[in-house]
């Protein structure tokens, strides 16, 4: 904080006048911003290293300060905010489902869960929406509450490395990644549902992360291996979905994580672009063998091609 050299002289022999803070013109202030030295207020002052300062200079000052980024160019932030949004809309499609079923423990019973999980053979008779609500559906409360748990204790430290832009990519070409798996090798006629794909992806990124910044890999393998095993030995488990999943989110992260920094966003809008595209190659091939499909009811197909 300094003091103005002296109040202005007043006309005729008049008190001397205290100059008006700049921005407020009816406040009088014998104080001034260390930075651009103009008249202020105790409002408008900020503590500074040195002094203070005036509102205008610390915005001015924070505009030209480089913030801090992660290893994959996302600005350091303190709490995640995706993840906590992601767990809302999957908790919401449950709640859906199970009141429209009329039964907490077998939402899968409703209509709605029909016509939204993924089931490859409606998948190829023109409901390709399936492929992303099936994303967001689960069958029973342990189903939801495992997946959940996952996407929390995973999601935020992943959100909070990559950025959300990025990690909402991530996360979308993971889940995207599971169900083209379920699409391309799974039984035509089961229907498959769960964030699994998704988190699984998750999985992947945060072991890919983990060997970029050279930090213990065991704790991040020993939890993979453990939910592989754990989708061998349990039945009604989709392992495709989670492979699928797996193989995009780890592919995905890496892109992001080890492209250089020069030209870093191009190089990593261009090789998420690229997965993008892979998958949906991947998806027209598989409904091109499926032939010409057309849904009659629910569980019914008859195959016109």
């Amino acid at each position: 904080m300094t003091v103005p050299p002296g109040p202005t002289p007043g006309p005729d022999g008049a008190p001397p006048q205290l100059p008006s803070c700049a921005r407020h013109p009816d406040r009088p202030t014998g104080l001034r911003c260390t930075r651009c030295e103009r008249p202020a207020c105790p409002e408008c002052l900020r503590d500074a290293s040195v002094g203070q300062q005036c509102v205008d200079c610390v915005r001015e000052g924070g505009a030209t300060v480089r913030r801090p980024v992660t290893v994959a160019g996302a600005t350091l932030r303190d709490k995640p905010i995706l993840v906590p949004l992601l767990i809302a809309a999957n908790v919401a499609a449950y709640v859906l489902t199970a009141v429209t079923a009329g039964n907490f423990g077998a939402n899968y019973r409703s209509d709605l869960f029909a016509d939204y999980a993924l089931v490859p053979m409606t998948v190829a008779g023109g409901q390709w929406w399936r492929l992303v609500t099936s994303g967001f559906l689960h069958i029973g409360v342990v189903h939801l509450v495992m997946n959940m748990i996952a996407l929390w204790v995973i999601g935020r430290d992943l959100e909070l490395l990559l950025g959300r832009a990025r990690f909402a990519a991530v996360y979308g070409l993971s889940l995207l990644g599971g169900s083209a798996a379920v699409f391309l090798l799974g039984v035509a006629e089961n229907p498959v549902a769960g964030a699994s794909g998704a988190v699984y992806g998750l999985m992947g990124g945060i072991a890919v992360a983990a060997l970029r910044l050279k930090v213990s890999m065991r704790p991040v393998i020993t939890v993979i291996a453990l939910n592989i095993v754990a989708s061998v030995l349990i039945p009604g488990i989709s392992l495709l979905g989670h492979v699928g999943g797996l193989i995009l989110g780890a592919a995905s992260t890496a892109a992001l994580v080890y492209a250089p920094r020069e030209r870093r966003n191009a190089i990593q809008a261009s090789a998420l672009i690229g997965l993008l595209v892979v998958l949906v190659v991947v998806l027209l091939v598989r409904d091109v063998a499926f032939g010409d499909l057309s849904c009659i009811g629910s569980g019914q197909y008859i195959r016109c091609g």
